[in-house]
């Protein structure tokens, strides 16, 4: 039997990278976004490329019932899920005050509860089964606080303390929980969330998506519990330890900051 990966956030960027991993590799595939027509055009190309088969599941994530239903269409169709990829996620750039308040619910419902949601759906399966693979998407901004995209780095921070604290749980059970922490990358994510004109941009040496897929796929086979590509963004994560957190957070604001702001 073919081993099938859910990929959720699969119409772009990381999670449209991940796709030809898994398809490279022979594996079957259910993908989830909002949009339809990315999803078909994804499902069209991976499945001629690679010879594989592709289900299109479309879900809204932000719809706090989506998960349930996503997982109550995949049990209908009898896909046993092997390999759950929590990739969907988005950030917004700007000061939390002035900040749309739906879409900072909405954030916190996707980047956290829908993620949540659909590990606590499939891990019961993968543990009985002894085997199975969860990759969640997290970010180097969960290891500092970030003043301008406060909710967004907030998200990620519960995205990673959650992910290590599940792995330890899964030790022995044959399953893993790997937690991919990249820095910035060249996707759609960084114009959605208006923060391509950041210092970080600017400065950052920025990496691909297809690079950043194929590391976290590799650390994820591999059952590594964390993982963070690119030498510098490993010393990033972990000097905030040896900074005073005020201090901190104010480096941090001016690596966010636009270089035309005064």
């Amino acid at each position: 039997m073919n081993k099938v990966a859910l990929v959720t956030g699969a119409s772009s960027g990381i999670g449209r990278a991940l796709l030809d991993c898994f398809a490279a590799d022979q594996r079957d595939l259910v993908i989830t976004a909002r949009d339809v027509a990315a999803l078909r055009k994804a499902a069209a190309e991976i499945s001629a490329q690679y010879g594989v088969k592709v289900t299109v599941i479309p879900a809204d994530l932000a719809d706090p019932g989506a998960p349930r239903r996503l997982f109550d269409e995949i049990e209908r169709q009898g896909i046993v899920i092997e390999y759950l990829v929590n990739n969907a996620g988005f950030g917004h750039y700007g000061f939390f005050h002035e900040a749309d308040a739906r879409k900072m619910s909405d954030m916190v419902q996707v980047n956290i509860a829908a993620l949540v949601a659909l590990t606590r759906l499939f891990l019961p399966g993968m543990v009985a089964r002894r085997s199975g693979r969860i990759l969640q998407v997290s970010s180097l901004a969960g290891f500092q606080p970030g003043p301008l995209m406060a909710v967004y780095y907030a998200t990620k921070a519960f995205v990673t303390s959650f992910s290590e604290a599940v792995a330890e749980e899964l030790s022995g059970t044959g399953v893993t929980m790997t937690c991919l922490c990249p820095g910035p990358v060249h996707t759609q994510f960084a114009a959605r969330a208006e923060f391509n004109h950041s210092r970080v941009f600017q400065k950052s040496h920025i990496a691909t998506a297809a690079d950043i897929a194929a590391y976290g796929y590799r650390a994820m086979k591999e059952g590594k519990v964390l993982a963070i590509p690119g030498c510098n963004n490993k010393v990033l994560a972990f000097v905030g330890r040896f900074i005073p957190r005020r201090r901190l957070v104010k480096v941090v604001r001016w690596m966010q900051e636009k270089r035309d702001d005064r």
